[in-house]
């Protein structure tokens, strides 16, 4: 008899999970309809400096000269986190003023802040670097979060790497890759487990994507069975002591 309610309950709480079709609470970037995978090439993976950005600026008057970061541009802005891109997509640099840097890569922003210094020095040379690029790592990986980039790209499987791994149930055949471009929220997703399909360009990551890794069906079915017997344990701890109370005194 106990052996018939047990499966009974079993029957019953397959019967609830396997008919929550549709979207889950559980699982992040659902979409009704097919993920359009969007590929990237070299152009579309560098860096476009954004506001609110903190950039490295280092001025060179001469070649043959050292770099003057401790000089002229650290310590007129007295600032060890670098120059601020403020709201209107400018930085404010000695003797020249406010230069627009928003939406340019860190080769012309170079280039732009030199034309402005080369009315003042001879033979400028001018070194940018974005201080704050990181992308975001979330879902079945080990240690999610936010992992800082040192150099303009990062392929998904170093990203991978810093996040400690993939989780046991995480679904290695659709890695999703979300970047927000000029035309908007673009998504992507990676194969893991098939080489043939697999292309270097789509590992790419740029600073600011997010690596999203899914959960796999049995991890869902857990989470929900959990959810769903969750109450009966937590009566049973309540119970348990009336239970052990009426045992003692019959």
């Amino acid at each position: 008899m106990k052996n018939s309610i047990k499966l009974a309950i079993a029957l019953g709480l397959l019967f609830v999970i396997n008919g929550c079709t549709g979207k889950s609470d559980y699982q992040l970037v659902q979409s009704e309809g097919a993920v359009k995978n969007v590929h990237t090439t070299s152009r579309s993976i560098e860096y476009k400096i954004l506001k609110q950005d903190r950039l490295q600026i280092v001025l060179y008057k001469d070649p043959q000269q050292t770099s003057e970061v401790g000089g002229t541009i650290s310590e007129s802005l007295n600032n060890d986190k670098g120059v601020l891109v403020d709201t209107a997509g400018n930085v404010i640099l000695p003797l020249i003023g406010k230069v627009n840097v928003a939406g340019l890569t860190q080769t012309q922003a170079s280039d732009r802040i030199r034309l402005h210094y080369k009315k003042y020095l001879n033979d400028p040379s001018i070194y940018v670097e974005v201080l704050n690029k990181r992308l975001f790592v979330m879902g079945e990986v080990k240690k999610p979060g936010v992992i800082k980039i040192d150099k303009e790209k990062m392929t998904l499987f170093e990203a991978l790497a810093n996040a400690g791994d993939l989780t046991d149930s995480a679904v290695r055949n659709e890695v999703m890759i979300l970047s927000n471009t000029s035309k908007g929220m673009q998504i992507r997703t990676v194969d893991l487990t098939n080489f043939d399909t697999m292309r270097y360009s789509d590992l790419m990551l740029r600073p600011n994507d997010i690596v999203y890794v899914k959960p796999n069906k049995w991890k869902k079915y857990r989470v929900a069975s959990d959810d769903m017997t969750a109450p009966f344990v937590t009566l049973g701890q309540v119970l348990q002591p009336f239970v052990n109370i009426s045992y003692l005194t019959k």
